[in-house]
C-alpha cells in the first residue's frame, strides 16, 4: 500500500521511512526451542533475540532469596560477536551487559508470582543475535513471551520500547513545533539522540521499567515517556497476537 503524503510532508520521515510515532516491524514466535521450559524467538526491526527459560527448578544450596522464600530470578545474557557494527566478544565482566542483566531482573521480580514457588530458581538466558537499537526493550519482550511459554504466572505481560528527542527538539528555541519525539529508535537514532526505555505492565500505563541512558532536557521526558507508553500498548496487541496464534497451532494440532 503506497504511503498517503498528502496530509505529512516526505521531509517530516525518519531515514528508515518511518513516521516518528511508528514502530519497526517487529515479529515474534514462541516455543522454538523443544529442550527448554519456555522460549522464544523476537525481532524488532534488526534487532534480533532468543530467549529461553528453565524452571521453576529447585534452588541450589543458599541459592534462594533470603527469609521471604520466594522463587529467585537469574538472568544472563549473551551477546555475539557478529551482533553489532563492532566486531568484539563481551565478557562476563561486561558493564552493559551486567546493566541489562539487572534491569531484567528487577523488572520480573516485581511482576512474577514468586511466592508460587518458594526457594526455587528461574533462569531466563537471552542471546543477542543482532544489534539495532532498542536492545533491552527486546530482550523485555522476547523473555515476556518466553516466561509465558514455560507457564510462569505473572500479574501481566511486560511490553516495552523506546522512545527519543529529536534533533529539533534537541534546539535552542524551546517551540513546541520542534518538539515531535520519536518511537521506537534504530541504531543509528540511538547513536545521535537521547532516549529512554519504557516498559509497562499489559495494557495500563503502570510503569515498572524506565531506564534513560544519555542525557536529556527535563521538560522533554515527559513527551518522550508518554510517546514509550503509546508504543507500549501497541507492543502489547502484537504480543496478544503471538500468543493467540500459538495457542491456535495448539487446538488445530491437537484436535488432528
Amino acid at each position: 500500500m503506497p504511503l498517503d503524503t498528502s496530509t505529512y510532508a516526505l521531509a517530516l520521515l525518519r531515514l528508515d521511512g518511518r513516521r516518528w510515532n511508528e514502530l519497526r516491524r517487529m515479529h515474534a514466535q514462541i516455543s522454538t526451542q523443544a529442550a527448554a521450559d519456555g522460549s522464544s524467538y523476537l525481532e524488532m526491526g534488526n534487532t534480533k533475540v532468543i530467549c529461553t527459560v528453565a524452571g521453576p527448578s529447585e534452588g541450589r544450596r543458599g541459592g534462594a532469596q533470603g527469609g521471604g522464600g520466594e522463587a529467585k530470578i537469574e538472568v544472563e545474557i549473551g551477546v555475539a560477536g557478529f551482533s553489532g557494527v563492532e566486531r568484539k566478544r563481551r565478557g562476563r565482566g561486561d558493564k552493559r551487559t551486567s546493566e541489562l542483566q539487572h534491569a531484567l531482573t528487577a523488572a520480573f521480580t516485581s511482576t512474577l508470582l514468586l511466592h508460587l514457588y518458594p526457594h526455587s530458581t528461574i533462569t531466563i538466558a537471552i542471546h543477542v543475535l543482532s544489534q539495532d537499537g532498542s536492545l533491552l526493550a527486546a530482550c523485555l519482550n522476547a523473555a515476556t513471551l518466553a516466561l509465558i511459554d514455560a507457564g510462569v504466572p505473572m500479574s501481566d505481560y511486560i511490553c516495552a520500547c523506546t522512545a527519543g528527542s529529536s534533533s529539533s527538539a534537541s534546539g535552542s528555541d524551546g517551540s513546541a513545533d520542534n518538539e515531535d519525539p520519536l518511537l521506537d529508535l534504530n541504531g543509528l537514532e540511538e547513536q545521535e539522540l537521547p532516549f529512554l526505555t519504557v516498559g509497562t505492565l499489559g495494557a495500563s500505563e503502570k510503569v515498572v521499567v524506565l531506564m534513560m541512558e544519555t542525557r536529556v532536557q527535563v521538560q522533554k521526558v515527559e513527551s518522550m515517556l508518554a510517546v514509550g507508553v503509546d508504543g507500549c500498548k501497541q507492543v502489547r496487541k502484537i504480543l496478544d497476537g503471538v500468543v493467540r496464534a500459538h495457542g491456535r497451532r495448539i487446538v488445530e494440532g491437537a484436535a488432528r
